[in-house]
């Protein structure tokens, strides 16, 4: 079997497909079938003669390289997408829904189009799917997703000024805790901890171990040795002697 580790778009994760047969190398764009349906990526890498550990694991499969009509295909769904999204939100502002929508998805063949939004709660959308799907005649799945799901999608820039990590490396969001704050001696001022999204910043998580592991008996002060007795003091004292000038007086 042959593996390609491929990016799809608006993702950071890479994920594999099964390539066997289809000649893809790093860089091409391929169309993939993914679980949403056919997609276009871009290989990241391959792997030639790929034996699963768990011969139970599936992979999805990569159909094709892209031709010229499926980059075409994708440019147009570019533009497609922007209608509906300004679409769907004045159906929402209309409708006056509690949800913000995120973005808009063409699948590569147009058989569905994906919006993701956020909400505080269970949105009935019922009649928004109708409106949707009367206006642009295919099908229509509403998908709610979280406030880091969107800043990963919209990207940005973070207050250490580069591009956020969830936009550009990151694979998947790990839990974060306050007590990571509190291990690294940082000021729990949530301005200060809280990412564009409005929750802990994720570059908590990178040094924590470091302030985590166990400390050497040196460091801890419970732990370290006591300091060796001072020398026992001498039973006659010492003879101390002066010698005085001619301006100086001694005493008598």
């Amino acid at each position: 079997m042959d593996i390609a580790g491929i990016r799809l778009r608006g993702v950071c994760k890479v994920f594999h497909f099964d390539c066997t047969g289809v000649p893809l190398s790093k860089g091409d764009y391929a169309v993939v079938q993914t679980d949403r349906g056919v997609a276009l990526g871009v290989v990241s890498q391959r792997i030639d003669g790929f034996t699963p550990r768990n011969p139970k694991i599936t992979y999805n499969k990569a159909l094709r390289t892209a031709t010229a009509e499926d980059l075409l295909a994708h440019q147009e769904n570019a533009r497609r997408e922007t209608d509906a999204e300004a679409f769907c939100m004045n159906r929402i502002a209309e409708r006056g829904l509690p949800m913000k929508l995120v973005r808009a998805e063409y699948l590569l063949d147009r058989s569905k189009v994906i919006f993701y939004f956020t909400a505080d709660g269970r949105i009935d959308f019922r009649e928004l799917v109708k409106d949707m799907a009367h206006e642009l005649r295919t099908r229509i799945e509403m998908r709610q997703i979280g406030v880091r799901d969107e800043s990963r999608v919209v990207g940005g820039v973070g207050p250490c000024g580069k591009e956020l990590c969830c936009a550009t490396f990151l694979t998947d969001f790990e839990p974060i805790t306050v007590k990571m704050a509190k291990d690294q001696k940082l000021s729990l001022n949530p301005a200060k901890l809280s990412g564009v999204c409005g929750r802990l910043m994720c570059c908590l998580i990178y040094e924590h171990t470091s302030y985590a592991r166990p400390k050497c008996d040196a460091c801890d002060p419970a732990k370290r040795p006591a300091p060796p007795e001072p020398p026992a003091e001498l039973d006659e004292p010492e003879e101390l002697s002066a010698r005085l000038t001619e301006d100086e007086e001694g005493t008598p």
